[in-house]
């Protein structure tokens, strides 16, 4: 009897310590981009990317966010147990110039559930 009431105290002090911590809540990292939809050819852009992930915690965490245009990776960020995101939502800026009509993908990985699928936008070139 004693041994059940101890297991029993101990699952629920686990149960309330994850859930204020999220990670029963926890989900897919993922990534969404803001950028401008039409641009003069040339043109140096910001490309905003926010990446939403619920249970950022020492052991649940998004492992990486890239950045690509076309088939080109022009950003990416790694991280690990010692240096995760500032928060379960996090902006990154990336920098671009645009000299075509080009595709923009951003995709954010969790380390344990893994990615809920790339975000993508077209920016147009105005002639």
């Amino acid at each position: 009897m004693r041994n059940q009431r101890v297991w029993t105290l101990l699952i629920i002090f686990f149960m309330v310590f994850f859930i204020q911590r999220g990670v029963v809540f926890a989900n897919k990292s993922q990534a969404s981009i803001e950028a401008p939809e039409s641009v003069a050819k040339g043109s140096e852009i910001t490309i905003k990317i926010t990446v939403t992930h619920n249970g950022n915690n020492f052991l649940h965490y998004t492992k990486w966010l890239r950045v690509t245009a076309g088939d080109k990776e022009i950003a990416r960020w790694d991280f690990s147990m010692s240096q995760k995101p500032e928060a379960a939502f996090f902006n990154r800026e990336v920098k671009f110039t645009v000299t075509d009509h080009v595709e923009i993908t951003a995709e954010a990985s969790c380390n344990i559930h893994g990615s809920a699928g790339p975000s993508t936008v077209k920016i147009m070139v105005k002639e």
